[in-house]
């Protein structure tokens, strides 16, 4: 029984992700999850009440503990569900997808370990993930460097073992220098199944040399995907998008085969419909991905999904409907 209440307490802890609630609140499931989990006294404390008087407990996860201990659906949690229904729009694209081209882990500034990251995208039926944590220039998000990714390397080939059919793709998402250069050793990147490249900073730089920048980048034989290229942020924090030649860096990205992303953190849904309508105009592949720092963020694609629908994208034309095979063959 004390599983089936770890269930419940992860799942509600997953579709607060999935809403991008405050921290604090996904961290109070997530703990009390821990507390109860195979906890032998779970029938005596919850005939007496007593939960709380454990550390991690409060009176929200104690209600919800003692409702799924009883075999019921709390409350709490039928609400999280009945508001995370997959929207119709962009349900087709979201069938079609196998993975997802660009996640974080606690590695870098994601808040939870590889294989908890990996475990949530196989429950969303995806075939694979790509593992996508920050180069070492962002410092704030305590970056990669060569030898810590060379490290990260290791434990995802372990993983990958007791986790198939199911793969965790090698990546990063290497930061795109001022110059256009990438913030990693070229050979180490070549090494990769699967590079995200993004401009992390200077992101005001005039339009003429924002447009060198993200053209060296794409044309660099390194970089899979083109991330959140214009680096808007909206809703309430908000960041204006900067300036490019917009034909001439898509073009860029057709020509050396670097999909465009459909970046879909509710916080970017980047790049706007406009420079997606562009992009397939011209002939570019898409990457729907959900840049999830957390597992319920995974969920996240539905938004990508509705704006490629939007946008008249062809399933045939984003990446990460394909099999990870193929994906690696790319490189």
């Amino acid at each position: 029984m004390s599983r089936d209440v770890t269930a419940t307490l992860r799942e509600i802890a997953f579709l607060l992700e999935r809403q991008n609630a405050p921290t604090y609140r996904v961290r109070a499931f997530r703990r009390a999850a821990a507390v109860v989990d195979d906890r032998a006294d779970l029938d005596q404390r919850v005939a007496a009440g007593t939960l709380t008087d454990l550390e991690g407990i409060g009176r929200t996860t104690a209600d919800v503990i003692a409702e799924a201990h009883r075999g019921e659906t709390p409350g709490y949690l039928a609400r999280l569900r009945a508001e995370a229904r997959v929207p119709e729009r962009g349900r087709a694209v979201r069938e079609a997808l196998r993975g997802d081209c660009h996640t974080h882990s606690d590695w870098s500034d994601g808040g939870s370990p590889i294989a908890e990251m990996a475990e949530a995208a196989r429950s969303l039926g995806h075939e694979w993930v790509a593992l996508t944590d920050h180069s070492p220039r962002l410092k704030v998000a305590r970056g990669l460097s060569a030898e810590r990714l060379r490290e990260q390397l290791g434990v995802v080939a372990e993983l990958n073992r007791e986790l198939a059919p199911f793969r965790v793709l090698t990546g990063i998402e290497v930061d795109i220098l001022g110059d256009g250069a990438l913030d990693q050793d070229p050979e180490l990147l070549g090494e990769l199944d699967l590079v995200v490249a993004s401009a992390h900073s200077e992101l005001r730089m005039s339009s003429a040399p924002m447009t060198r920048r993200l053209v060296a980048a794409a044309s660099s034989g390194k970089v899979d995907v083109l991330g959140h290229c214009t680096g808007r942020l909206i809703g309430e924090r908000k960041r204006a998008q900067s300036t490019f030649d917009a034909r001439e860096v898509f073009t860029a990205c057709r020509e050396h085969g670097v999909a465009v992303e459909l970046n879909s953190r509710p916080d970017r849904l980047d790049p706007p419909r406009e420079l997606v309508r562009l992009a397939a105009e011209l002939g570019c592949d898409f990457a729907i991905d959900s840049d999830a720092h957390a597992p319920g963020q995974l969920d996240w694609l539905d938004n990508g999904c509705a704006r490629a629908e939007e946008c008249g994208i062809d399933r045939e034309r984003v990446i990460n409907t394909r099999p990870a095979a193929r994906l690696r063959a790319r490189r």
